[in-house]
């Protein structure tokens, strides 16, 4: 080694040597708590769907089909916002085919709506995927539990035959109306549970 170059080495060692404090003081990333989201979201999609599934029984049998959707555009958004106040998540549902644009599947869900679309069921049960988004405060949890078309009573007002009277119903309640022509066991859309990401960081 030369003159020249002796100065260099114990310059580089001293960068080596910062470089390695500097990586031991930053803490590790936060790690998604996936089971606890689960956890805590089950509950929620679970309550929601129950309480909206015995509303439209109890419609369909007073006043069949049009009575069951004038309750659903009713209800559901009320029983969304109970949900809501009560677990402290955003309780809401979204289809790429919907009755109400205000619930189309925002894009940073896109992905994850697709992969429930390809498989709504898994091992029996409707399938979920969890998607963390934003950054700092803002950033969000998302649950999705997919809702796979029913024969009966989905196909009624889903179904790829409708009845005309119903069907006009449908129209001047959801103007542009996407959410028909579901054959069963296809995603008719899905429930989602948005939570503050914090809560679920370890």
């Amino acid at each position: 080694m030369t003159e020249a170059m002796r100065p260099a080495v114990p310059a580089i060692a001293a960068l080596f040597a910062l470089a390695a404090c500097s990586g031991e003081s930053e803490p590790p990333a936060p790690v998604l708590d996936e089971a606890a989201v689960i956890a805590a979201s089950v509950p929620v999609a679970q309550a929601f769907q129950g309480d909206l599934k015995a509303q439209l029984q109890a419609a369909l049998e007073a006043g069949g089909p049009v009575e069951a959707v004038s309750v659903c555009q009713q209800v559901a958004p009320a029983i969304a916002q109970a949900q809501s106040e009560a677990s402290g998540a955003e309780v809401s549902r979204i289809a790429a085919r919907h009755r109400n644009p205000a619930g189309g599947v925002p894009e940073e869900l896109a992905q994850a709506y697709a992969a429930l679309e390809a498989a709504p069921l898994a091992d029996g049960k409707p399938a979920v995927q969890i998607v963390r988004t934003g950054d700092g405060a803002g950033a969000k949890v998302h649950f999705l539990s997919a809702i796979p078309m029913q024969d009966q009573p989905c196909s009624v007002c889903h179904g790829t035959s409708i009845e005309p009277a119903l069907r006009a119903h449908i129209d001047q309640l959801y103007p542009g109306d996407l959410a028909t022509g579901f054959k069963p066991g296809e995603l008719r859309g899905a429930l989602l549970v948005s939570w503050n990401a914090e809560r679920f960081l370890k």
